[in-house]
């Protein structure tokens, strides 16, 4: 067909078409980008609202425990001997033999030991040698008084030489008896050299040997035996002064020693030094525990734990719970508002994997229990378990 032979009207509708395609495609094109812009929109919003999601900390929370480890005061202690004498020598000489070595029973009076002592027999024989020279010059005296006494009667001497007489008399008695004091003295001292057990008891120490040079009195000479009481035993242990109070004497505690692991044994507070040492804090105080089966050692290391009052009152909190900074020692907690609340707070005592508050907090309080690095009062955080704020939902 030739273009001229194309008429008007087709031509007119030709163009027309073209035109509304146009348009049509106008509108897709705009409607694709439009899509686009509001899809990336979207996409930001919710990027920008899951990053202000996450930027809240998620804390796990709890309310703070009533007195979760119990009311038991754990310190170490040291046992002892309920009774125990060092022996010493109360004359000099040589260990002739001794009966008793470490670890022997042995009962009161018992013979543990002799002392050899040459100068001190022979100074025994010269007290006696004196006594009787003093009693021979006693026994003339009084003879001698005797008759002055009766030849004065007929007055035959004076009454000066009879008194002068009977003053030598007094005299010559007195050194017979300062001599038999001296041998008095000596025969003790002979006693002592037979070292006996003071009591029923183990002898924990044996320091001599025979033949040894033994020197009298402790300042000369180091102990020759102990001997030591362990039927009971007397633990001490030092108790910080704030709970001095909660441990008077009639206390029950509960002891554990290292070769024993197994086995507790039970003490009772017998006494306390009502004092407090400057030092230290504390006040000794003393308990004492059977031994009758011997499985205790007197000197060995306990671990002692003190039933204390129980206070129904006490709150306790995991010691991570604590903030320690400039501002002092502080808890977070978690208020209505879900922010944080930063509450000052006493201990009372201190049990290791928690902490017993002595004020500070309620029982209410919902207590972080690992606070994040760098919480503040005031900041926004999630509690563990409970949805997402809504703005954080896509």
């Amino acid at each position: 067909m030739l273009p001229s032979d194309i008429r008007p009207s087709e031509t007119h509708g030709t163009k027309r078409g073209l035109r509304i395609a146009g348009l049509v495609g106008a509108v897709v094109a705009i409607a694709v980008v439009a899509t686009g812009v509001l899809a990336r929109s979207r996409g930001e919003a919710k990027l920008r609202d899951w990053t202000e999601a996450q930027a809240i900390p998620t804390v796990a929370v709890a309310p703070p425990g009533a007195n979760a480890d119990g009311d038991e005061l754990k310190l170490p202690g040291r046992l002892e001997a309920y009774a125990r004498a060092p022996l010493y020598a109360r004359t000099s000489g040589y260990l002739k033999n001794w009966t008793a070595d470490i670890g022997t029973p042995v009962k009161a009076g018992q013979l543990l030991a002799e002392i050899e002592t040459p100068d001190l027999d022979q100074q025994l024989q010269q007290a006696r040698a004196d006594l009787a020279t003093a009693q021979a010059n006693e026994k003339l005296a009084r003879i001698t008084a005797e008759r002055w006494q009766k030849i004065l009667q007929s007055n035959a001497v004076s009454r000066q030489d009879v008194d002068e007489k009977t003053g030598d008399l007094a005299a010559k008695r007195a050194l017979v008896a300062s001599a038999k004091a001296n041998v008095d003295r000596y025969v003790a001292l002979k006693g002592f050299t037979r070292i006996v057990a003071p009591f029923d008891g183990i002898v924990t120490a044996r320091n001599t040997d025979v033949g040894a040079l033994v020197n009298a009195g402790s300042a000369a000479g180091q102990e020759l035996f102990v001997v030591s009481d362990t039927r009971k035993l007397r633990v001490y242990v030092n108790v910080p002064q704030n709970f001095v109070p909660d441990v008077p004497p009639g206390t029950k505690a509960t002891l554990s020693v290292p070769e024993h692991a197994d086995q507790r044994y039970t003490a009772t507070v017998e006494a306390s030094a009502q004092s407090v040492n400057a030092q230290s804090g504390t006040t000794l105080m003393q308990l004492v525990v059977d031994n009758a089966a011997g499985e205790l050692l007197p000197g060995s290391y306990a671990n002692v734990s003190l039933a204390l009052p129980h206070d129904a009152r006490a709150l306790s909190i995991p010691a991570s719970a604590l903030i320690f900074d400039a501002a002092g020692l502080r808890v977070a907690t978690v208020g209505a508002d879900n922010r944080v609340v930063m509450k000052p707070v006493t201990i009372a005592r201190d049990f290791g994997k928690t902490i017993q508050l002595g004020s500070g907090l309620d029982a209410t309080d919902r207590v972080i229990q690992n606070p994040p690095d760098g919480v503040t009062a005031g900041i926004e955080v999630r509690v563990a378990g409970n949805p997402a704020p809504a703005h954080a939902k896509g």
